[in-house]
């Protein structure tokens, strides 16, 4: 092991207590600079290492990555810890957040706030589609695909997991068949 800086059980449940406390996702650069950067726990190479198997494991990277680091330095108790540390803090405030809305649901202000919430989270996801398909191959089968997609979800409100079920193998074999007749 090429590391220098061995961290203590608390150590390793304070560092990543202070990554669960500042975002719920997106904060693998967090943990990067956290692990390599500021406490030089792990290596550049270390740290891509624990994050190419955390990112083969099922689960959410940054959770299995905790848990190796915490296993890699203190055993079971360590990957608990870590595990503990990245997680205690989201799940206090989620359950924060839902013992809030339990009690004060049916104030009118938060209905409006609510309200006004879900176009504007709609508009975000709606953005990130655009630049997603920006992005996408142009050909009449993709984009019949993906009309055909929002059509049967957005208007018709056909569930979800069972369109994916059908389109999803649609696509792929679709894929698949013309990349077969495009001449190498």
């Amino acid at each position: 092991m090429e590391t220098q800086n061995i961290p203590t059980r608390r150590e390793l449940f304070t560092g990543f207590f202070g990554i669960g406390i500042v975002g719920f996702g997106g904060v693998l650069p967090l943990v990067h600079h956290m692990l390599v950067l500021r406490k030089g726990w792990l290596t550049d190479a270390e740290f891509t290492e624990l994050l190419g198997l955390g990112q083969i494991l099922p689960g959410p990277n940054v959770v299995n990555l905790s848990v190796a680091v915490g296993g890699r330095f203190h055993g079971a108790s360590g990957a608990l810890l870590a595990f503990s540390g990245l997680l205690l803090a989201p799940f206090c405030i989620a359950m924060l957040l839902v013992s809030l809305y339990q009690q004060y649901r049916g104030l009118p202000a938060l209905q409006q706030v609510l309200a006004g919430l879900a176009p504007a989270a709609t508009g975000l996801i709606f953005g990130m589609g655009l630049r997603l398909a920006a992005k996408l191959e142009r050909s009449s089968w993709c984009i019949a695909l993906a009309v055909a997609t929002f059509v049967a979800i957005g208007l018709l409100h056909w569930p979800l997991l069972p369109l994916l079920l059908v389109m999803v193998p649609l696509a792929v074999t679709l894929a698949w068949h013309l990349q077969q007749k495009e001449p190498t």
